[in-house]
């Protein structure tokens, strides 16, 4: 057995068996041909959200796409099109394995090894679904170190890009002015290739303003999470607190999907296990304040 194989603990294997199971579950469950758009059919169906990067058309990828809650819609950029497109080569049961793999690598990022299991819970809707929470919260989390990861949050979901108030508050001008810099680069040479699609996505989001999510979604616009979203960062970047960040863009989605809770995943690269000690124990503390008062 070569080496590297007799250094995996049993809980490497465990991580090993559960990441092996659900990407087979996702792939298993994702049968195209099914009818989606009845929540109520009684048939249990995967990567939903995936279909939206799939089958797209560069020349125009607008059209019959345009209804934000549509399933297969493509609400996003054409640069986040361009970055997706070389997966369109894949068939679409390949196209899951493959997407479905890349966030599962993203949970592991977030979570390292300690807690992959505990990530595979929280995010399990976001890796079943097939939407791209994960990859913005890793996006989020390297931007502390290279802020042009930014340019991912803008160019999908693009209201999360409240989370760059962090570097405004804090004046870090020069991470600021990359990430917007990297963005407005990739805008360039995306509106050079295929300006057209960008004149088609302003006008989808201008017709799609406003709009919330499905039944899928929970219940709290956008008006009143967003603020909520911005408080804590402002708040954050004030106290140093970089788990702030992740927390407040989730809050900032247009929509609240309930895989969007994955996102609060990006709290644990940006914490210690002291922090996060600490944190659970005053919650235990306040739980136990505020139960049922003993019987007299």
């Amino acid at each position: 057995m070569p080496s590297a194989l007799r250094s995996l603990t049993r809980r490497d294997w465990l991580n090993i068996a559960v990441a092996v199971v659900v990407w087979v579950l996702v792939i298993a469950g994702s049968d195209p041909s099914i009818n989606v758009s009845d929540p109520f059919s009684g048939q249990v169906v995967t990567a939903q959200d995936a279909r939206s990067y799939h089958g797209l058309n560069l020349a125009d990828l607008y059209t019959g796409r345009s209804d934000w809650n549509a399933i297969g819609a493509y609400p996003y950029s054409p640069a986040f099109a361009m970055l997706v497109y070389p997966l369109n080569f894949l068939p679409w049961t390949w196209f899951v394995a493959a997407w479905t793999a890349i966030l599962i690598g993203a949970v592991w990022v977030l979570t390292g090894r300690d807690l992959f299991l505990l990530g595979m819970a929280v995010g399990a809707m976001e890796i079943a679904g097939g939407n791209i929470s994960l990859l913005l919260t890793v996006a989020i989390v390297w931007g502390f170190r290279w802020p042009w990861t930014w340019a991912f949050v803008l160019l999908t979901k693009i209201t999360p890009g409240v989370g760059l108030l962090w570097f405004a508050v804090r004046r870090e001008w020069r991470s600021l002015a990359i990430a917007l810099g990297a963005t407005g680069a990739v805008v360039a040479v995306s509106f050079v290739l295929t300006p057209h699609n960008w004149f088609s996505w302003f006008e989808l989001l201008a017709a799609n303003t406003g709009k919330g999510g499905t039944w899928a979604s929970i219940p709290i616009p956008l008006l009143v999470r967003g603020p909520i979203g911005v408080a804590l960062i402002v708040w954050g970047a004030l106290r140093n607190q970089r788990w702030t960040v992740p927390v407040g863009a989730m809050l900032a989605l247009p929509a609240l999907w309930y895989g969007s809770l994955s996102m609060l995943l990006g709290v644990i690269p940006l914490t210690t296990p002291e922090e996060r000690g600490r944190a659970w124990a005053r919650v235990r503390s306040f739980v136990r304040r505020e139960g049922p008062a003993p019987a007299a």
